[in-house]
C-alpha cells in the first residue's frame, strides 16, 4: 500500500510538473527571442533619421558608430544607387545576410529576419528622400537570442524536481501512517494465532484502523475469557471425578489378591494420576493467562475513589492523557493496586493542600511503551535509590516497603521499570514504564540497570518514611 501510494503520487506530480514546466520553458525561450529582436529593431530605428537626412558615407558611418550595435560591429547599412547614377550605392559595415534576403526586404519594404552564420540578421527597410529604399542590417548572435534560457530551464527543472521529491516524501509519510497501524494489527493477529493471548494493539492511526484495533482488542479479551472459562470447566469436571475414583479405589482394594485385582488397582491409580494432571494443567493455564486493560479507564476509576479525600484535604488534582484508550498488558486489578499504592504514598507523605498530578504518555511507534507519571508538589525524596531499595521489600523503620514493590513488580511484569525523580511541580515524580511488547520482553539485565540509574533533578535533605 505504501509503495502504491508513492507511485501514484509520483506519477501525478510528474504529469503536473511536465504539463506546467514544458509550456513555461517554451514561453521563456520565446520571450528571450522577442527581447533580442526588439532590441535589434530599436538599434536599427536609430539610423532612420540619419538616412532621411543624408546618404553621405562619412555621416552615416558616424551615425552607425554611435549606436551600440554599430560600435560592436553588428550593424550594416545598404544604400541603393542614386537615380541616374549607376554604381553610386554602397554597403556600410560588415554584412552577414544573404543577398537574396536583402533584395527581398528592399522589394517588400517590411522588416524580416534571416538566418546568418552564428546567429540571425534583422533587415529593416528605410525609405530615402529620393524614393529609394535602404536596408539597415543588425546582426543578432545566437547567444543573445538564447540568453538566460538555459538558466531559466534549470530553475524550472529544479523546482519541478523539488516538487516531485516533496510530493513523494509526503506520500511516503502518509503511507507510513496508514501502513504502520495495519502492520501492527497484522503482527498482533499473528501473535494471537500462535498463542500469545496478552498481545494488544494500540488504538491509533486513521479512524477505520482505530476501529479495527478496538475490535481486535475486544476479540482478544473475549478469547482470553472463553479460554479461561473452558479451562475452569475442565478443572471442575476433573475435580468431580475424584468422588467416583475414590469409590473405585476402595472397591479395588477389597478385591483381594490376583492378577485381575492388581490390574484393576493399577488402572485406578493411573486414572487418578491423569485426573490430577488435567486439574494442574488447567489451573496453571488459568493462572498464567495474560490479560490487559485500558490504563486510562483504570486511572479515571481510581481517581474517582481518591478525589473525595483530595477534596477534603484541599488538594489540587490534574489528570492528563486519560481522555483516550491506552491499552497496557497488565490486569486491571494489578494496575489498580499499583495506582492505589502510589496515590496512597502521596496522601501519606505530603502535607494537606499539596497538589499532585497523574499523566499518561504513549511512547510512540519506536519505543512501543506507555509511561504513567505520578507527581506531587511535596518535599520530595532525598535518596531515591534508598526508596527503591525499600520498594524491593527492604523497608526501614516504620516502613514495610511494599507500596513501591507492588508498583515495581507490575512494571517489570511487562518488561518495564520504575524510576523516581524530581517532578515539574517541585516534589517527587514516580515514573512507571510499561512495555507493550508483552511479558518479559525486556532484557532482565536492562531492567536491573534501569533500577540502578540515578534519577535526574535536585534532591532535598528531607526523606519521608516511605514512598
Amino acid at each position: 500500500m505504501r509503495w502504491a501510494l508513492v507511485k501514484v503520487c509520483l506519477a501525478v506530480t510528474a504529469m503536473v510538473v511536465v504539463a506546467f514546466a514544458v509550456p513555461l520553458g517554451l514561453v521563456v525561450k520565446e520571450l528571450a527571442r522577442d527581447r533580442a529582436f526588439a532590441d535589434a529593431e530599436r538599434q536599427a530605428a536609430t539610423i532612420g533619421p540619419a538616412l532621411a537626412i543624408t546618404t553621405e558615407r562619412s555621416r552615416l558611418q558616424r551615425a552607425v558608430a554611435s549606436t551600440q550595435a554599430g560600435g560592436d560591429g553588428r550593424m550594416a547599412v545598404h544604400v541603393p544607387d542614386e537615380p541616374g547614377e549607376p554604381g553610386s550605392g554602397y554597403d556600410l559595415g560588415k554584412s552577414r545576410a544573404p543577398k537574396g534576403e536583402l533584395a527581398t526586404a528592399r522589394r517588400l519594404g517590411r522588416a524580416s529576419v534571416s538566418a546568418a552564420p552564428g546567429g540571425y540578421a534583422l533587415l529593416q527597410p528605410t525609405a530615402l528622400s529620393g524614393g529609394q529604399v535602404a536596408v539597415v542590417e543588425v546582426f543578432v548572435p545566437r547567444g543573445v537570442v538564447t540568453s538566460g534560457v538555459t538558466t531559466s530551464w534549470l530553475v524550472l527543472a529544479g523546482v519541478g524536481l523539488a516538487l516531485i521529491v516533496g510530493a513523494v516524501a509526503t506520500a511516503d509519510r502518509l503511507g507510513t501512517r496508514l501502513v504502520r497501524p495495519a502492520g501492527r494489527l497484522a503482527d498482533a493477529a499473528h501473535d494471537l494465532g500462535h498463542g500469545e493471548l496478552g498481545v494488544r494493539v494500540p488504538e491509533d492511526g486513521p479512524a477505520e484502523l482505530r476501529a479495527a484495533a478496538a475490535a481486535f482488542n475486544s476479540m482478544a479479551d473475549q478469547v482470553v475469557q472463553l479460554l479461561a472459562g473452558e479451562r475452569e470447566l475442565a478443572a471442575d469436571l476433573s475435580h468431580r471425578l475424584r468422588t467416583p475414583l475414590t469409590v473405585l479405589r476402595l472397591n479395588a482394594a477389597s478385591l483381594g489378591e490376583g492378577p485381575a485385582a492388581d490390574q484393576t488397582r493399577a488402572a485406578v491409580a493411573q486414572l487418578e494420576r491423569e485426573v490430577d494432571q488435567i486439574i494442574r494443567t488447567a489451573r496453571q493455564h488459568k493462572t498464567h493467562t495474560p490479560s490487559g486493560c485500558d490504563a486510562s479507564e483504570v486511572i479515571r476509576d481510581r481517581m474517582e475513589f481518591w478525589s473525595a479525600l483530595a477534596e477534603d484535604e484541599d488538594r489540587t488534582v490534574r489528570l492528563a492523557g486519560v481522555d483516550r484508550t491506552v491499552r497496557v498488558p497488565v490486569a486491571r486489578p494489578e494496575l489498580g493496586a499499583a495506582l492505589d499504592a502510589l496515590l496512597g504514598n502521596v496522601f501519606r507523605h505530603t502535607p494537606e493542600g499539596t497538589a499532585f498530578a497523574v499523566d499518561v504518555h504513549e511512547g510512540g511507534d519506536a519505543s512501543n511503551s506507555v509511561i504513567i507519571l505520578v507527581s506531587d508538589a511535596g518535599p520530595g525524596i532525598a535518596d531515591p535509590a534508598a526508596a527503591l531499595r525499600r520498594g524491593h521489600g527492604d523497608g526501614g523503620p516504620g516502613s514495610t516497603g511494599l507500596g513501591l514493590d507492588i508498583v515495581r513488580r507490575v512494571a517489570e511484569s511487562t518488561g518495564g521499570d520504575l524510576r523516581i525523580g524530581r517532578s515539574v511541580l517541585g516534589g517527587t515524580e514516580v515514573r512507571v514504564w510499561l512495555s507493550l511488547n508483552g511479558v518479559g520482553s525486556a532484557d532482565p539485565g536492562q531492567r536491573r540497570r534501569g533500577r540502578k540509574r540515578k534519577p535526574r533533578g535536585r534532591t532535598r535533605p528531607k526523606e519521608p518514611a516511605e514512598h
